[in-house]
């Protein structure tokens, strides 16, 4: 589940990366609230994500498959033009996050504590 969450996070991504564009420096309101609305629950499903996955790996994962989505969707409307070399690049970030899931990971270790992270006593 945590894997799913990441990934509904990274589109989240691309959605406010594409409605940041949209908003013209957040002059627009629709695409300004979409922008901050998807901008917050991005975060917060990052946040949920690293509590079992690395933080290293998820954040690798959030952000490449975000700005592929985010590239990906600027050549399909127009805003970027096609390039070959783009998608061969594209293809490579998306093969690297698949790598990440295959490649797998321990559960997060949380620090210990130490005598000093404890509360006084008596």
């Amino acid at each position: 589940m945590p894997w799913v969450v990441l990934l509904a996070s990274a589109v989240l991504e691309a959605v406010w990366a594409s409605a940041l564009a949209a908003s013209d420096g957040l002059s627009r309101v629709v695409p300004a609230l979409v922008f901050l609305v998807a901008g917050a629950l991005s975060m917060v499903g990052l946040a949920h994500a690293v509590r079992t996955i690395p933080i290293g790996t998820a954040y690798a994962v959030w952000t490449g498959v975000g700005a592929a989505l985010t590239v990906t969707w600027a050549m399909t409307t127009g805003a970027e033009d096609f390039s070959v070399v783009e998608v061969l690049l594209l293809i490579g970030i998306v093969a690297a996050v698949v790598g990440l899931k295959v490649v797998g990971h321990g559960p997060v270790v949380q620090p210990a504590t130490t005598p000093s992270d404890q509360p006084p006593t008596g």
